[in-house]
């Protein structure tokens, strides 16, 4: 099945989808605004576009695979020729000379071509088209990256329309599966993909013109920021209903077998490519993820002050808002019901504090071991040392209770979290090894009030540290200092959090390393968004070379210099327009 932008058009809406903000002013005045792009206007042949189309053999699950893995490759041969190139500037080598800056070699060279072609489709710079045009002895190296990244946005987001098509005409109108369906769970399961269809035909034929226009492609970052403030409002409908769509797929799958029949049955099909169902199902939220991603490659390679730069900025904050929007109606229903659950095992040997909130939600529960008793000698000898108590932790509020039979808790101390601070005690032999101490500010009987409490783990200790009092000084930075060289790792294995202080994390992600532990936990900020978790160590790995960490620190201050100040407005007027 083959899925043309030219040819599938019944999903679009019946109206003229054209763009009336378009700028109708020639692309060549376009090019010569910018320094960087060239002066001469080369259009596209006929058909070119679609033959281009037609050559994209991946699923978007595949092509996001291999562009991540492609990006973990292209920073470890990086981060290897800094350094190889150091040591050879550091040794006598004075005849041969040393290796030329990487962003002053060709295009054509090693590095460069994994640094472009990270999407696993032809370079832009191979297409006959560009290679006849005689544009590349035009342009700067610079500009041909920059046209790669470009390029890579246009033909991933073919690949996701492509993959997006066969959920709705494989999957969706199978007639088999619809008979085993009500109509009410069709919707469950689908939600609004037909609207999210549209929207990604329609955004492919915006990029499709701009590329026709002149295959020196001027811009697509200002195609991106009209569709994502105009159009895109799709996505975060479709990624808030997830968790209604998972949960409705797994009791289908338990409970009713025609369907989980049918199901297996659509999957062996080739079209398929050995990819699950559920694969198809959660596209929408991976694609907007992604396009952001896509956009901040863009923004680092354009030229700083310059009018690309400034849509670039624009579009990527647009989809910054919508990621966030989807990410806290993800959150929203799940955390009700989380502290729904946990209010019924409650019973209060205080005054009663109530629990559910719309602005609260749980970060950290767990038993933690109080040290009962003053701190003597004596003591240290009974068996009694260390009792168990059961802690709540969430974003605005310490709940300090007794484990119960069954399911069942008694809080005897509450305390609001901004009034909480933790201290590690220094080494004090095996008894007191992961003890910190727990300072109450002010607790429920409005006075200071301090605990000691044992961790089973040196990890789970600081975990309980960093979750408690989130702004603490940690190893390797302090919270008030970010510009210092602290470590830097890249995710070489996806990560799926298991508990809510943790970070799930995707392939290819770049963190900050701002503590670690001795039995391999690592807490870190991730550069692209600066959600901040723990994960195991064994899932990233180091980069050595302080340059390269350097300049992920650039391209990260970059990318969210101008998100200061704007963040809580446009957080609400993106929540205001997803209700309405």
């Amino acid at each position: 099945m083959r899925l043309q932008p030219r040819e599938r058009r019944e999903y679009l809406p019946s109206e003229d989808t054209s763009n009336p903000q378009e700028d109708s002013s020639s692309l060549s005045e376009c090019a010569t605004s910018n320094s960087e792009a060239p002066p001469t206007v080369f259009p596209l042949p006929a058909d070119s576009f679609k033959t281009i189309i037609d050559h994209i053999e991946f699923l978007y699950q595949e092509y996001r695979d291999k562009s991540t893995q492609h990006e973990i490759q292209t920073r470890r041969l990086q981060d290897n020729y800094v350094q190889t190139a150091e040591t050879s500037n550091n040794s006598h080598t004075s005849r041969s000379g040393s290796p030329p800056p990487i962003e002053n070699r060709r295009s054509d060279s090693t590095l460069s071509r994994l640094q472009n072609s990270c999407s696993g489709f032809n370079l832009w710079q191979d297409l006959p088209d560009v290679r006849k045009s005689g544009v590349l002895s035009l342009l700067q190296p610079e500009e041909v990256k920059l046209q790669e990244a470009m390029f890579e946005l246009l033909t991933s987001e073919a690949s996701y329309y492509k993959s997006l098509g066969l959920l709705v005409t494989h999957f969706m109108e199978s007639d088999r599966l619809k008979a085993t369906l009500h109509q009410s769970e069709i919707h469950f399961i689908f939600s609004n993909v037909l609207e999210v269809l549209a929207t990604s035909e329609r955004f492919l034929l915006d990029l499709e013109q701009r590329f026709e226009e002149n295959i020196v492609i001027s811009d697509v970052c200002d195609i991106v920021y009209e569709h994502a403030a105009n159009h895109f409002a799709v996505y975060v409908t479709y990624v808030c209903n997830q968790t209604y769509q998972e949960r409705a797929y797994r009791n289908l799958l338990q409970e009713r077998p025609e369907f989980r029949d049918a199901i297996g049955h659509l999957e062996l099909d080739p079209l398929c490519r050995g990819l699950p169902f559920s694969s198809f199902l959660i596209l929408p939220f991976q694609r907007i993820t992604r396009l952001k991603l896509l956009v901040q490659n863009i923004l680092t390679k354009v030229e700083e002050g310059s009018e690309r730069e400034g849509s670039a900025l624009q579009a990527h904050r647009e989809l910054e808002k919508l990621v966030r929007a989807c990410n806290d109606g993800v959150r929203k229903m799940s955390r009700t019901e989380q502290l729904i659950s946990i209010e019924k095992t409650l019973e209060f040997k205080i005054k009663s504090v109530p629990i559910i909130s719309h602005s609260r939600w749980l970060l950290k529960q767990g038993e933690l071991q109080q040290m009962s008793g003053p701190r003597t000698s004596r003591t240290l000898r009974t068996k009694k040392l260390f009792r168990s108590v059961y802690l709540f932790l969430f974003n605005d509020l310490l709940l300090m209770c007794k484990r119960l039979t069954g399911e069942r808790y008694q809080v005897f101390d509450v305390a609001a979290r901004g009034l909480l601070r933790v201290e590690e005690l220094e080494d004090q032999g095996q008894t007191l090894a992961n003890v910190f101490i727990l300072k109450l500010l002010e607790n429920a009987h409005e006075r200071e009030f301090t605990y000691m409490l044992k961790a089973v783990s040196q990890s789970e200790m600081k975990r309980w540290m960093t979750s408690l009092v989130p702004n603490r000084r940690t190893k390797f930075v302090s919270i008030t200092s970010k510009l210092l060289d602290c470590p830097q790792v890249q995710c070489v294995h996806p990560y799926i959090s298991q508990e809510p202080d943790e970070l799930s994390l995707d392939l290819a992600d770049i963190l900050n390393i701002l503590d670690k532990t001795d039995d391999g936990w690592v807490f870190g900020e991730r550069l692209h968004d600066q959600e901040k978790g723990w994960f195991p160590s064994t899932v990233v790995e180091e980069i050595m070379n302080p340059n390269i960490r350097t300049q992920n620190l650039k391209e990260c201050f970059r990318v969210h210099k101008s998100d200061d100040g704007s963040q809580n407005k446009d957080r609400r007027k993106v929540g205001s327009r997803t209700r309405q």
